[in-house]
């Protein structure tokens, strides 16, 4: 601004004023700002405090925080539901031409299975890698357990295992129900390829011998 008398001069030291006064005014907003800042920083800090009580820094023990590989994904609830199915098509209502009757009960062998094999597994020519025992068991409850058996021995690659059904001295009338089912029920698995009656050693009249698929890779 061209000064040209001292009205001018006035008019100069007037506005310097209101720009000093506006910059004080901007200076006391911003510190009424920050103050109020700091006491709302302050209160949530004093309620996390008062909540969670007196805490104390762990002591620095030097350790490497180490970012290990995540698991990967299990699909627990496909295999539920496959496992689920499975059990519901595994029925007591069903006509099995392909049971053979033996000497002293039923065996089971699929076409194209020849009838050494249930020689062999009547003698015991497998080494059983696992069995299963049903005693004590509801029809239901025999029968998932008794499919959940099948095949997990099938995945891990079981060949031979036994399935523990009792001669049925516990039942009414003395009768072997569970054996009854418990054939019905393996005939109906795919990993099953043949049973036999296990010899007395094995289990007797109490049990059987089954022999199941090689498991593919």
């Amino acid at each position: 601004m061209k000064l040209r008398s001292l009205g001018d001069l006035g008019q100069l030291w007037q506005h310097v004023r209101e720009v000093a006064r506006h910059a004080e005014r901007e200076a006391l907003l911003q510190a009424q700002r920050e103050r109020e800042q700091r006491r709302r920083q302050e209160a949530q800090h004093n309620l996390f405090a008062r909540t969670v009580g007196r805490v104390h820094p762990m002591p620095d023990r030097g350790l490497a925080e180490l970012k290990l590989p995540l698991p990967a994904p299990h699909p627990r609830q496909r295999e539920l539901d496959e496992q689920a199915a499975v059990r519901a098509s595994m029925t007591d209502e069903v006509t099995l031409e392909s049971l053979l009757l033996t000497d002293d009960g039923l065996s089971f062998r699929r076409p194209g299975i020849g009838p050494d094999v249930l020689t062999r597994l009547r003698r015991g020519d497998w080494t059983l890698q696992g069995e299963i025992d049903l005693h004590g068991l509801k029809r239901e409850e025999a029968r998932d357990a008794l499919a959940d058996f099948v095949r997990d021995a099938h995945l891990r690659g079981m060949r031979c295992v036994r399935v523990v059904h009792g001669k049925g001295h516990g039942s009414p009338g003395k009768q072997a129900v569970l054996k009854t089912k418990v054939q019905h029920w393996l005939a109906q698995r795919a990993e099953v390829l043949a049973f036999a009656q296990a010899t007395g050693p094995q289990g007797g009249a109490g049990a059987l011998v089954v022999l199941l698929q090689r498991q593919t890779r």
